[in-house]
C-alpha cells in the first residue's frame, strides 16, 4: 500500500499527458534541458576564470612595482 506499482505510475503518466498534451510536455522538457545545459557552461566557465590569472591584478603589481623603481 505504501510504494506504487508500475501500473500506478503509467496511470498517473497517462493522465498527465491527456491534461498537458504531449506538445506542451515536449516544450517543457526542452526548456528545462537547455536551462541545465546552461547552467552547466555557466559553471564550467565560472571554473575556467578561477583557474586563469587575472590580468587586472598583474597590471596593478608591475604599476606598484614601475612606482618603487621611481621612487
Amino acid at each position: 500500500m505504501g510504494s506504487m506499482s508500475i501500473w500506478h505510475w503509467l496511470i498517473v503518466l497517462v493522465i498527465v499527458a491527456l491534461v498537458f498534451g504531449t506538445k506542451k510536455l515536449r516544450n517543457i522538457g526542452e526548456d528545462l534541458g537547455g536551462a541545465v545545459k546552461g547552467f552547466k557552461k555557466g559553471m564550467q566557465e565560472s571554473q575556467e576564470e578561477k583557474s586563469l590569472p587575472n590580468p587586472a591584478e598583474n597590471q596593478t603589481v608591475d604599476v606598484q612595482a614601475k612606482e618603487k623603481k621611481d621612487a
